[in-house]
């Protein structure tokens, strides 16, 4: 099949190479770079591979179509895109568009599909293949996958040793299944489920006198990203690589001990061990280094 790639990052590129392969690739679309940014993985691989490059800033552009259209694709497939894509380019393929989506749709459309789950201490994800449409991940299901996530899971794990090679082997296999037309179109359920926005700082804030579980569990969702945070002396710490602790009734937010890997900090019934912090203006740093360097000790409160 003729096969256009829609996509960015690391995941995008994977996909490429998987369907190099296999595949006929005529051309490859990708979000423009930040100013100063380096390339795409997913363009640097097309550009290796001499394939035609394609960096609309947006798709809803008649002439972005006409581009498409010149490529006469069979299937375009998106992995990890970030850019609205309306169905008058959805529908160029002549067997349409599929795209990788990382969580069990309908359950957390959005773009921090990954976070949510783990944030709302749910013990089980995974992945989409659909057929995109006009709405925000609400197209008909392909193909899923199942994911656990285990208690001591963060966004990091669970993407890099689950939903990263799993999702582009999902991909091929939706490829195989359009090509001998097996490829089912499921109606998602409209009840279900919800739009989940972005999981940026603001929702990222530490909130102490919560369950010590949920303030854990928001660490290890925003872990690497957006990076969960606290105040500490007036400035912004994010945490990184925590445990749970034990129980105490110390106050929240106080901070319990400083040790030779971490720190323990209170929250509501239990408390929260924490090895690695971001102070800003810095890198990851160990909680117990940044602690000293702070002059914290225990009894000091945080937030």
């Amino acid at each position: 099949m003729r096969i256009i790639v829609n996509g960015q990052q690391a995941f995008g590129r994977a996909v490429l190479e998987a369907l190099l392969d296999r595949e006929e690739v005529v051309g490859v679309f990708t979000a423009p770079e930040g100013k100063g940014a380096p390339p795409d993985p997913l363009k640097e691989c097309a550009v290796e591979r001499g394939l035609p490059v394609f960096q609309p800033k947006s798709f809803r552009r008649p002439r972005v179509w006409e581009q498409m259209r010149g490529l006469k694709p069979d299937l375009a497939v998106m992995a990890y895109v970030t850019l609205f894509v309306p169905e008058e380019a959805l529908s160029i393929p002549t067997l349409g568009t599929i795209q990788y989506h990382p969580s069990l749709l309908p359950m957390h459309k959005g773009p921090s599909s990954i976070n949510w789950p783990i944030i709302f201490g749910e013990t089980r994800t995974g992945l989409s293949i659909f057929w995109p449409d006009n709405g925000l991940d609400t197209g008909p299901i392909l193909l899923q996958k199942e994911v656990d996530i285990g208690p001591d899971d963060t966004l990091g794990s669970v993407y890099f040793n689950h939903l990263f090679p799993l999702g582009v082997d999902a991909m091929i296999e939706s490829v195989d299944l359009v090509r001998d037309g097996r490829a089912p179109k499921i109606e998602q359920d409209p009840d279900a489920g919800s739009y989940e926005s972005w999981c940026r700082a603001e929702q990222a804030e530490i909130d102490w006198s919560r369950p010590v579980a949920d303030v854990y569990n928001l660490i290890r969702g925003c872990n690497p990203q957006p990076g969960a945070w606290t105040l500490c002396n007036g400035q912004r710490l994010q945490l990184f690589d925590a445990r749970r602790g034990g129980e105490t009734d110390a106050q929240p937010s106080t901070l319990l001990s400083v040790g030779d890997k971490g720190v323990e900090v209170a929250a509501a019934g239990g408390s929260i061990e924490v090895l690695r912090v971001r102070p800003k203006g810095s890198g990851k740093i160990p909680a117990d280094e940044f602690a000293r360097s702070a002059g914290l000790e225990p009894g000091d409160l945080l937030g």
